[in-house]
C-alpha cells in the first residue's frame, strides 16, 4: 500500500514538477557487458521503483549516514565516492540504461557493497519512494543544462524541486550542485536566493581545477577542454 504522505507538497505543485520532465529517455545502445551487468548484477545492487517508502536500514543492513546522487551518468565518480567512504552508504538515481550498466560493472570491479542504484525519474523517486530525512547529503553534478531558452522549464533545478529535496535531507544536511553552463549557473543562483529552506554555505567559481568537496567528473573534464568555467555550491538545509 502506498505510504501516507501528509507532509507532501500540495497536489498542484506535485503535478507541476511531474508534468515537465528534466530528461529525455534515450534508447542508447547497451554494450554486451552492460547488458550482462543489468541482468546479473541488478538483483544485488538495484532497487526497483515503487510508491512504497524504502527502508534503507534494511536494504543496507546498517544505520549510517547516507548520500544520494541524482543523475550519476556512467557512475565513475559515484563508485569512487563509495570506495573512498566505506563508513557511509550511497544511492544513485539515473534513467539511462547504458550508464546504469556501466556503473554496475565498476561496482563489481571495485568490490563495492555500500552502493545501490535506482533506474527511474528522480523527481518521482523523491516524491514517492524516499522517506523524509533519509540523507545527510545530496549531490547534483552537471545536470542537463537544456541550453535553448524554450527548454529552460525542463531544468531540474527549480524552486519546487529544491523544496522537495530539502525534505529528504536531515536538518543540517547538505546539497551540492555543480554546473559548467553559465546561463544555468545564473538561474541556479536566482533560485537559491529566492528560497528559504537552505542557507548558502559556500559558492566557488573555478576553471575545473578546484572542485568543492567532490571528485572531478567526465562532464567537468569535457568542459575544461572547451574552456568552460565551473560553478559549485554547497547548501545546508535549515
Amino acid at each position: 500500500m502506498q505510504k501516507d504522505r501528509e507532509e507532501a507538497l500540495p497536489a498542484e505543485q506535485q503535478q507541476k514538477i511531474r508534468s515537465i520532465r528534466s530528461f529525455v529517455r534515450r534508447a542508447g545502445r547497451l554494450t554486451p557487458s552492460q547488458d550482462r551487468a543489468l541482468r546479473e548484477l541488478w538483483p544485488d545492487f538495484g532497487i526497483e521503483y515503487s510508491e512504497d517508502h524504502l527502508n534503507l536500514d534494511s536494504i543496507f543492513g546498517r544505520d549510517v549516514p547516507r548520500v544520494l546522487e541524482i543523475g550519476f551518468g556512467n557512475g565513475e565518480s559515484l563508485v569512487e565516492q563509495a570506495v573512498s567512504c566505506p563508513a557511509m552508504d550511497f544511492v544513485g538515481i539515473e534513467v539511462h540504461e547504458p550508464g546504469v550498466g556501466h556503473c554496475l560493472l565498476r561496482v563489481a570491479e571495485r568490490g563495492v557493497s555500500n552502493l545501490r542504484l535506482i533506474r527511474h525519474d528522480a523527481v518521482e523517486v523523491l516524491e514517492h519512494q524516499i522517506p523524509d530525512a533519509s540523507f545527510h547529503r545530496v549531490n547534483l553534478y552537471f545536470p542537463d543544462p537544456w541550453p535553448k531558452k524554450r527548454h529552460h522549464k525542463r531544468r531540474i533545478l527549480q524552486a519546487d524541486f529544491l523544496r522537495l529535496l530539502s525534505r529528504k535531507l536531515v536538518p543540517g544536511g547538505s546539497f551540492h550542485i555543480a554546473t559548467d553552463w553559465e546561463n544555468y549557473a545564473e538561474q541556479i543562483a536566482h533560485v537559491i536566493d529566492s528560497q528559504d529552506c537552505f542557507t548558502l554555505s559556500e559558492r566557488r567559481v573555478h576553471g575545473g581545477d578546484n572542485p568543492l568537496d567532490r571528485p572531478v567528473t567526465k562532464f567537468e573534464r569535457r568542459g575544461r577542454r572547451l574552456g568552460h568555467k565551473v560553478w559549485d555550491w554547497r547548501l545546508v538545509r535549515i
